[in-house]
């Protein structure tokens, strides 16, 4: 097992051969039990560090948000800040941010000497207080003992809604942190009647998107919870709204739990009438409306298969990182005030200090992607990644991504919202996933949505 408390040298590397059997991750029954007390259920560390800065975990609150707040769940209310009362205990800015510069990513030190004058990030009191329901938490434990890689690291073996591999161990540990990133506990439904997207130019000329969104998770489902982890892991529907030479265009796809099958998608095109199948959707074809700017697996910072790239576990660091961030998501935010020329208006974000997995993907000499390497960092509380630099396959830093998580109690679990991604070479960068200016946001685990509304037959019955 890795140093849990410093970026050590390397002590993971993982060149793998999918050629190969993989079978490491079961942790014994004794190593097990540190779940829940040394280890929080889903395997942070319980304990703050040594200075206080980062708290102990206390999980107080699951399901409900701290404070008298007027939330109601799965109707797609905006979320409402529990910590709008608090100030930023310092922030980081142009002036002072290389005495910052041991808890920054290479990507945040890259804002700052781009944007002097514009890029801050106000850090708050961390907190730890957010917790998972039991049932998440017995399956995780199960995980630990049972669970284990399978088919070369394409897929695993164990039980759906549990992080797949809380304690990761052994030589492979590298691709569990990955299939925990893959595979957290998260909303089971999500309905996004109207998701705004803004590609923001370096002099803020703004170029709008906008499509309308249905996500149904087969591994968290409730039906489904502690079942043997097979079939498919998620099914997604996309269709465009803007820009009107677009509009109505639909793609549907299914995302398998073992990496060694496809992932499956279709198309369909209002101007012919005609659902195709697409011969090869995820890894760097462009998502819907950024103009390639964000590749489809850059959604969360990384998904679906990892065959392209070699991975490797850098350690665990403390680092300030966006979460919680419920400000930046509250229906009083405009895009006016948000969408900035350079960088957003830093007056909505909040960052913390938390504890990160570091994991770096180095692209195969063999596969192409976009990216020959990214580097992410990933919450040890919730297995959430939050940040990540990406770099060309020249070797140069070309964009840092921020994706915003905060607790809900639709879904007693954190849940993605607006994801920025700067162009470090460029300048600019694009708003993802926003709904600040909407009537509605996400609408949460409100059910009602199953595999058969994600065929092809199903696509020509939508309309938009």
């Amino acid at each position: 097992m890795i140093n849990r408390y410093l970026l050590v040298p390397v002590t993971s590397v993982l060149a793998l051969s999918f050629a190969m059997s993989t079978a490491h991750a079961k942790v014994s029954s004794q190593e097990a039990q540190k779940l829940g007390s040394e280890l929080t259920c889903v395997g942070a560390e319980a304990s703050g560090n040594a200075d206080g800065t980062i708290p102990p975990f206390t999980g107080e609150y699951m399901g409900k948000l701290p404070g008298n707040v007027n939330y109601t769940p799965h109707v797609g209310q905006h979320p409402v800040n529990p910590f709008a009362n608090e100030q930023p205990k310092f922030v980081i800015n142009g002036s002072n941010w290389r005495d910052y510069q041991d808890k920054l990513s290479e990507g945040q030190q890259a804002l700052f000497q781009r944007y002097p004058d514009k890029f801050e990030m106000p850090v708050y009191e961390s907190k730890r207080i957010f917790s998972y329901p039991q049932q998440v938490c017995d399956i995780a434990k199960r995980n630990a003992t049972e669970a284990e890689l399978t088919d070369g690291g394409l897929g695993y073996s164990g039980y759906k809604g549990g992080t797949p591999f809380p304690i990761p161990s052994g030589p492979d540990e590298a691709l569990q942190v990955l299939f925990n990133l893959t595979f957290p506990y998260l909303a089971y439904t999500e309905v996004m009647e109207k998701r705004d997207i803004a590609e923001v130019s370096a002099s803020g000329n703004i170029t709008w998107g906008q499509t309308k969104n249905t996500g149904l998770n087969m591994t968290t489902k409730p039906e489904e919870m502690g079942k043997p982890v097979s079939g498919v892991m998620a099914y997604s529907n996309t269709g465009t709204l803007k820009p009107t030479r677009d509009k109505g265009t639909t793609t549907v796809s299914s995302e398998p739990v073992n990496f060694s099958n496809d992932r499956l998608a279709w198309t369909y095109n209002p101007g012919t009438r005609r659902v195709r199948q697409l011969p090869e959707y995820g890894f760097d074809s462009p998502a819907k409306g950024t103009s390639g700017k964000v590749t489809i697996d850059q959604d969360r910072l990384m998904n679906g298969s990892p065959i392209r790239y070699n991975w490797t576990l850098l350690g665990k660091k403390e680092m300030y990182v966006p979460i919680n961030t419920y400000r930046l998501h509250t229906e009083d935010v405009s895009y006016d005030e948000l969408l900035q020329p350079g960088v957003p208006n830093p007056d909505f974000m909040r960052y913390e200090l938390r504890r990160v997995w570091v994991l770096e993907g180095a692209l195969k000499n063999n596969y192409r992607h976009k990216y020959g390497k990214r580097v992410l960092y990933i919450d040890e509380d919730s297995w959430h990644g939050l940040m990540a630099d990406y770099y060309d396959t020249r070797g140069q830093l070309v964009q840092y991504a921020a994706s915003n998580y905060y607790y809900t109690p639709d879904t007693e679990a954190f849940h993605a919202g607006t994801s920025f991604y700067y162009d470090l070479s460029g300048g600019g960068y694009v708003a993802y996933n926003l709904f600040q200016d909407l009537d509605k946001g996400p609408i949460l685990n409100a059910g009602g949505l199953s595999p058969d509304m994600y065929t092809p037959a199903s696509l020509r019955a939508r309309s938009f």
